[in-house]
This record gives C-alpha cells, structure tokens and sequence, in this order.
C-alpha cells in the first residue's frame, strides 16, 4: 500500500498503534478525511467493500464501538455478521481460536475483535489468514478509538505535532490512554498524564509522558484535556476512597475549566460518568468534542477497513464516489 510514494507498510491486521510511525498515523488520518462526507449523504453508501464478509467477534460488551464499525462496514457495502459472548459457543467453552477457525472455514474476510484478555487481537491475527483489527483487548490496546482521538484533534487545530494533551482518570486500567500515548508521542504531540497515584502505572515517563499531580496544574497547561472514566469493573481493589472523593479533587467541571486556556477542549472516549470523571455542564458545553469524536469514529473505522482490504490511500477521494 502506498500514499503519494510513502510505503505505508501496515500489513495484514491493525492490532495497535504501539508497532506504527507517525507518518503511518497521519496517513490513515488522511485516508478517513475522505470518508467523512459519505456520512453527510442522503444516501450513506458505496460499493468500496461489495462482497467482503467481516465479523464482528466483541467477546466482552460494548456499544459505540460496535455500531461504530457497523456502520463503517456498512456504509462500504459489506456484509457483515455479529457475535457476541452471550449466546455463542464461547459461552459453552470454546477457544478463541476455534471460534475464528470455524468462521474461516465459512470464507470470511476481516473480523473486528474485543476481547477481554490483552494480547488476544495479536493471537488471533497470527493464526487466522482473514484481517485483524483490534476493538480492544484487556489493558492493551484499542487503536482505533486513539485513531479517532487523534483525527478529532487535528480537525480542531490543524495539526497534532506541538499540541499539549492530557490524560486524566484511570491510566492504570485504559488500553484507550495506552493507544492514546503511543499515537499521540508519534504525531508530535507533548502528552502528560494525571490522576490519583494509585491509578497511574510505574514508569509511565518511560512511554515519553510527564506526571501532573493535580488537574488544576493539568487544565492550565494542556491545549487538550483527555477524560477517562474510571473502569470500575476492573478494579479489584480500593484505587479511590469513593466516587464523590474523585470527583471532588480529579473531577472536571467548569469552575476548574475557567482557568484554562481559551482554546483548550476536552474529549472523553465513553461511556461516561456523569458526576465523577465529568461533569454534565461541560460532557454538554462548548469546549467539549465529544460528539465528533463519534463521528469521526465511523469515518476512522472506514478508512482503517478499506486500507487493509487492499485499498490505495491517495485513491481514497475517489473510491467514496464509488471506484476504489
């Protein structure tokens, strides 16, 4: 696959962003820019995937990011199918791997894979000759929501080298912060990260970030204020005293918000928690974008299906009028 004589070299599958350039990155940015006007049709569809199967494997719940890649796969005319944990065989026992085998043998095309387990997308992509895209797996990954992110900021300021962003909440348990850092540094970006002690890795500085202690300090220094919630179903022990003590010293509101800078806005990868990580007034206010966040999802998860089914980058303005 080549991009105006760049080798964009993304191989079979997309199961993180840990292992791609940042000019590989901006590359599948520019791939989804075309594809955000197919949304705005009357008609939202083009034959770009006619007559590939993709397989939707989510093995642990979800909502936007499901519907999201529904749409993506739609909206190319593919066909797609749907399997979830509850009422699949995984329920009685069967592996992952003989799961996706027996869908090979049905001559699939692509699955689209979340999994509860880290490194699942990567076991999967290594024994299945079908294409891998990771929709999150455990603590790990999930490249195309940090895709997304990454797409949402550039719209807003143009380019992402140079821009301050911080992460705030539960670093420890968000494969979305780990995609998020790892994308974020690429592209040029400074990246910090904040939050309670006990929700911040060791050696996070390693991954090229710096540590603010306080979300005051956070919101005066960052252009972008990335919000996590906190994965309560993944914590086995007391990372926080309660809900309302997180909210009152790492909460974002918009008293805190009066002090940063006017162009600074703040994004959230969902679900949230009203009232903990976020506030109403400002999840709804005008520094949030959050809602083309969700759009450029769709777009995102387009560009990311049609490259890895062989489409060329710089051909992706015409394949949305219908020729690949």
């Amino acid at each position: 696959m080549t991009t105006g004589g760049r080798d964009l070299g993304l191989g079979k599958d997309l199961v993180g962003l840990e292992s791609l350039s940042g000019a590989q990155i901006e590359a599948i940015l520019d791939t989804a820019e075309p594809f955000k006007e197919i949304s705005e049709r009357k008609i939202k569809k083009v034959p770009v995937l006619r007559g590939q199967t993709i397989v939707n494997l989510f093995l642990e719940p979800s909502t936007r990011t499901r519907i999201s890649f529904e749409f993506a796969e739609k909206r190319l005319s593919a066909d797609t199918v749907n399997i979830s944990a509850t009422g699949s065989s995984v329920q009685k026992g069967e592996t992952l791997v003989d799961t996706a085998r027996n869908l090979e043998a049905m001559r699939i095309h692509m699955v689209v894979v979340r999994h509860g387990s880290s490194g699942a997308a990567k076991f999967l992509a290594d024994r299945i000759p079908s294409n891998v895209i990771n929709a999150g797996d455990g603590q790990h990954e999930h490249p195309t929501q940090a895709l997304l992110d990454l797409l949402t900021i550039r719209d807003r300021f143009g380019a992402i080298a140079g821009r301050r962003v911080c992460i705030v909440g539960d670093i420890r348990h968000s494969r979305v912060a780990r995609s998020n850092i790892w994308g974020l540094v690429k592209c040029g970006a400074e990246v910090a990260v904040c939050g309670p002690r006990t929700l911040i890795p060791a050696g996070i500085e390693e991954l090229g970030v710096r540590r603010l202690d306080a979300i005051e300090e956070a919101i005066e220094w960052c252009d972008v204020l990335y919000v996590l919630r906190l994965q309560l179903e993944r914590m086995e022990g007391g990372y926080v005293p309660s809900l309302r003590e997180y909210n009152r010293v790492f909460g974002v509101s918009s008293e805190r918000l009066a002090r940063a800078p006017d162009e600074m806005v703040v994004l959230h990868p969902g679900p949230m928690n009203r009232g903990v990580e976020i506030d109403s007034d400002v999840a709804d206010g005008p520094r949030s974008v959050i809602l083309p966040q969700v759009t450029n999802g769709v777009a995102v998860r387009m560009a990311v299906l049609y490259l890895l089914a062989g489409g060329r980058p710089e051909l992706a303005e015409s394949a949305k009028v219908g020729g690949a």
